[in-house]
Parts: structure tokens; sequence; C-alpha cells
């Protein structure tokens, strides 16, 4: 089964040929010209990825990935921002708002292509996490579903960006061991993006203000580990 891209840009000379050229490579695309419209798609369509402008009129792009990200049936869609800025901030806002990955505009058709399929390689992830696939797996007050992308914490049930809970679930899989802060990048991002120093710091901090600060412990020099 071809896999479907969602574009979400307000230029249509852009998704025309975004459209077009992924089509060339297999793709299923569609298209909406603003926030609000990709998001009623995307949830009437549940792509596997979205391809995101960040500088769009109304709701930017890094408001319209927020709310992508609390639909629970979109959990599992990847989110790559496509934009012609490259300052870190601007990729920091992203991962901070749950992107999976970062494309700078212009790219070679060949090359889009190429990235998204390499996104699209880590959906599911499911090669990171020791005894959490599947199955919820339980550790003491957090429990953790992978498979809904959900977490309960003293009975209370939450859905977290798709980073935010890769990172958890790999850092929750051996409590009390320290995970370095390569290990990390390469198991919740992988070796084909590159990504800010500080992206993983952004997620470390929103993921302390949803489940306690007690929880994720700072390694100086090293990198965190998980505590109940």
């Amino acid at each position: 089964m071809n896999n479907s891209v969602l574009v979400i840009d307000d230029e249509q000379d852009i998704r025309v040929l975004i459209k077009y050229n992924l089509e060339k490579e297999g793709f299923i695309v569609s298209e909406a010209s603003n926030g609000a419209d990709g998001i009623e798609i995307a949830k009437k369509n549940i792509p596997d990825l979205i391809l995101l402008d960040v500088m769009m009129p109304g709701m930017d792009g890094i408001e319209t990935c927020e709310k992508l990200k609390e639909i629970p049936e979109l959990q599992s869609t990847m989110i790559c921002f496509l934009t012609a800025r490259g300052e870190d901030y601007s990729q920091i806002a992203g991962f901070d708002a749950g992107a999976d990955d970062y494309i700078t505009k212009p790219i070679k058709p060949k090359l889009l292509a190429s990235r998204i399929s390499a996104v699209l390689r880590r959906k599911g992830g499911g090669e990171i996490v020791d005894g959490l696939n599947g199955e919820g797996a339980k550790e003491k007050s957090i429990t953790i579903d992978r498979e809904r992308y959900l977490i309960s914490k003293s009975g209370n049930e939450m859905f977290l960006p798709r980073k935010e809970f890769e990172l958890l679930a790999l850092l929750m899989s051996k409590p009390g061991k320290v995970f370095h802060r390569d290990s990390i990048m390469n198991n919740v991002w992988g070796t084909d993006v590159v990504v800010g120093d500080r992206t993983i710091d952004v997620h470390i901090r929103k993921l302390r203000e949803k489940i306690g600060d007690t929880h994720i412990v700072t390694v100086k020099g090293v990198g965190y580990k998980f505590e109940d």
C-alpha cells in the first residue's frame, strides 16, 4: 500500500510542484492551503506524513502542528516542517511543537522524496524500547501504552507528541540507567536526521511539565535517566 502525504502550504505553486513529484514516486498526495483546512483534511484522511509549511498567514505551522498533535487519531502521523527558514530558533520551535523532521526549501524533488521515505521508515519506532511494544508496560506510578501513544500518571491519561512519547518510553525501558545524549538522539530521532543540540533539552522540558520534575533526572555532562 502506498504511503499518503498531506501537504499544507499557502503557496499554490509549491503545493502543485510537491504533489506532482511525490506522486511520480508513488505517494498518495492531498493538499491544503492553510492550517485550519489541513487539520480537517488530516482528521478525515489520517495521512502517514504531513509536510507542513512554517510561515503561513493566520494559523502558522507551529500552531497547526501543536493542534495536530492533540488529535489522538494522528498520534502515529509523522510531521515534517517545510520552510525556507533555517535559523536554529525555528528548528527548536518546530521540534518543541512535536515535529519529527525539518526540511529546508528549496529542495530537489528526488531528495525530498528520499527524506520523506527516511522519515516514514522511522514510523513505528518498534526497535527502540525493550518490552514496550504492543501491550502497555507499567512502571510504578506511570503507565505507558505504546500502541495508543498514551501515558497514565496517578490515574490521569494524556496523549504525548510522538517524540516526547518515544523519549519517555526509552528512558522508562530501563529505570535508573543513564542514557547518553548520543544514544537518545540515535534511538529517538535516528541517524538520518540532523537536529539542533537543544532538541533533547526542549523535549525533556516538555515532559517534565507534564509528568513532574522528579521523574527525569539530569546527569550533567552525560545524559538523562528515569526515576519513579
